[in-house]
């Protein structure tokens, strides 16, 4: 597909359309890496492997805004079994390339002084005043809105190509922490400032992977239960009634996928000069309050994988700072065991076309993980799913997640042990100290991680036919789960000393796991057996 030339002198201003602008990176099926315009990679969707973006949180506000167009563009199926028929069949996206291809030129300019994509050209007397640097467009340089964790700082000249921009962007509207504006409120309305949380932000997004990009979407896209809705292309769309900023905000609720899947979740303004070499880039960028949406979630959240906190409030699974993303896995597999409605009761729905190892589909988990209002981490993890095998799946993934919890619990056990052996006398106040440099824990969580993964993949070779595919490589997993995790108690033990006392508080701990491994309590997978559950 030809690109249309840059805007000439005669223009008299920067334009920029990413609908014929190379700007998703990504990976093609024969390995090779590319960039693809919205409409090429619409077009081309199935001889796309994967995006290459940025971030995680990058590729899932790309996926978002792809399946925003294919509802507007009427590309999405009309009833469950159409979704089948379409994954099936593999239909091509063609239709929401020509379609998008057709729109309006402006509702597409990057830089349209009134309807700028993806921004809120009101902003635009105030970015004069208070436009900072790039960094804090990019949620990874947003940190406090001060001096930034990779020392990016709000007034550092560092501008970003258009492509970069509009990816950020994109990942704004979505993913943004909630916190303060750094511009005044007297021209718009004080609530400018009120930066509420994205509409993905706090929760993990569960995107269905196919093996190429079509795949994806077709995965993902779903049966509207009435209009698509408006896309919206500026803050000034047409058939969209605003907030203002003079009050308090009223969520108010999406007119349909395409609304919901490309909403402004930040007022949001970027100003373009000519880089060195006469390409485009942003230079100045200003941030306010955007959109706040009232989702149901069985409508809005199809995705969502609902788990109870501690309090016992349910809500989507959220990424956390203490217990990796895929000790959850579990919950995935279970929601498409049981789910009767949504992706994953569709996704039950599915043959299973059994053509070799591997599994055809992935359940990817993304969330941002943040302090507060200041961003940490990106959360992340793929996990395999076959149709057919859900409840395989989740018997693995939950007795895989107990056992490691039971191994991890078992270590703290035998680290507080060694210390009270070696250091009797520590005062209370040096007692987490003293067992912190015991405790095996923290080497072991990272290196249960892919002894994990390797399970799941097992289960998936071994295949629907096999009576079962789980109880075998459960006690695999256990034994070498185990073996990993004596050898770093050990490798914590060796750092005492020698000396009477310590030899013995080295034999006392490892005594304490040994028998925590072979007691009645233990997971039978330790002793193997086969665990009757």
């Amino acid at each position: 597909m030809s690109e249309r030339p840059p805007p000439g002198p005669a223009q008299g201003r920067p334009t920029w359309d990413p609908r014929h602008k190379p700007c998703i990176p990504t990976v093609m099926i024969d390995g090779a890496t590319a960039h693809h315009s919205l409409c090429s990679l619409l077009a081309d969707a199935d001889k796309v492997a994967a995006l290459d973006c940025a971030s995680p949180g990058e590729d899932v506000a790309v996926i978002e805004y792809l399946m925003a167009i294919c509802f507007a563009s009427g590309a999405s199926p009309t009833s469950d079994e159409e979704w089948r028929e379409r994954v099936l069949e593999e239909q091509e996206l063609t239709p929401a390339a020509e379609w998008l291809r057709g729109e309006p030129d402006d509702s597409w300019d990057l830089f349209h002084p009134e309807t700028p994509l993806l921004q809120n050209s009101c902003l635009a007397e105030d970015l004069r005043d208070s436009g900072t640097g790039t960094a804090q467009l990019v949620i990874e340089h947003s940190g406090d809105y001060n001096q930034h964790f990779d020392h990016h700082h709000l007034e550092l000249d560092n501008p970003l190509t258009a492509a970069e921009a509009f990816r950020a962007t994109l990942t704004q509207h979505v993913y943004a922490p909630y916190g303060r504006a750094r511009m005044p409120g007297k021209r718009l309305g004080a609530k400018v400032t009120n930066l509420a949380a994205g509409r993905l932000t706090g929760r993990i997004r569960v995107v269905a992977l196919g093996r190429t990009l079509g795949e994806t979407l077709r995965l993902n896209l779903y049966p509207p239960d009435g209009p698509p809705g408006p896309l919206n292309t500026s803050w000034t769309t047409e058939g969209v009634v605003r907030r203002d900023f003079e009050r308090k905000v009223k969520p108010r609720v999406p007119q349909g996928p395409a609304d919901l899947h490309s909403a402004l979740g930040r007022s949001v303004l970027l100003r373009p000069r000519n880089g060195p070499r006469g390409q485009i880039v942003v230079d100045k960028v200003l941030i306010g309050a955007g959109e706040v949406l009232e989702l149901a979630p069985e409508r809005h959240l199809q995705d969502a994988v609902f788990s109870n906190t501690t309090n016992g409030l349910r809500k989507p699974l959220w990424p956390s700072p203490s217990r990796a993303l895929w000790q959850e896995a579990h919950a995935l597999y279970s929601a498409v065991k049981d789910d009767r409605t949504g992706l994953y009761a569709r996704l039950r729905t599915l043959r299973y076309p059994r053509t070799g190892t591997g599994a055809p589909y992935q359940l990817w988990a993304v969330g941002l993980l943040a302090n507060k209002a200041l961003p940490v981490a990106w959360a992340q993890g793929a996990y395999p799913y076959a149709p057919g095998m859900a409840a395989h799946l989740y018997r693995a993934s939950r007795r895989g997640s107990d056992l490691a919890e039971y191994l991890a619990r078992s270590l703290k056990s035998a680290a507080v042990l060694a210390a009270e052996t070696a250091f009797p006398a520590m005062r209370a106040a040096d007692e987490a100290g003293q067992v912190a440099r015991l405790d095996a824990r923290w080497a072991f969580w990272p290196a249960a991680e892919t002894p994990f993964h390797e399970l799941l993949d097992e289960v998936i070779d071994r295949g629907p036919e096999d009576d079962d595919p789980v109880s075998e490589p459960l006690i695999a997993y256990a034994q070498g789960l185990m073996a990993t995790a004596r050898t770093q108690l050990l490798r914590r033990l060796d750092t005492l000393p020698p000396s009477d006392r310590n030899h013995r508080a080295r034999a006392r701990a490892v005594q304490r796991f040994d028998d925590d491994m072979s007691g009645d309590r233990a997971p039978a997978e330790l002793r193997g057996e086969i665990a009757r559950d």
